[in-house]
């Protein structure tokens, strides 16, 4: 079992910046994908951005050019670092890991995001 703990979001103006963290409990079998997803009321999880454990990076296209997902070298803890947010970006972040090997999925808590005009 692994348990993902999100932070780091909040209320930021438009065109403002946060940073969000999501740690891992323990280590994560060696091919794994870590991902941040979002979902707004009414609507379905969407991916915003994920990592590959070889590398390898994909982002939503709404993203591409203000988000950035990062990790550590323990590959433990992934970041997505958003810049020139917009108010459509407003909803609950969630963190997710998939291992391939057993083709679970975890996922953290959800952190709010909120960007006013």
């Amino acid at each position: 079992q692994v348990q993902l703990v999100e932070s780091g979001g909040g209320l930021v103006q438009a065109g403002g910046s946060l940073r969000l963290s999501c740690a891992a409990s323990r280590s994560i079998p060696s091919i794994h994908v870590m991902g941040w997803y979002r979902q707004t009321p009414g609507n379905q999880r969407e991916l915003v951005a994920d990592i590959r454990s070889g590398g390898s990076i994909n982002y939503a296209d709404s993203v591409k050019g203000r988000f950035t997902i990062s990790r550590d070298n323990a590959k433990t803890t992934v970041y997505l670092q958003m810049n020139s947010l917009k108010p459509e970006d407003t909803a609950v972040y969630y963190c997710n890991v998939h291992v391939i090997a057993t083709m679970r999925g975890y996922w953290g808590q959800g952190t709010q995001v909120t960007v006013s005009s």
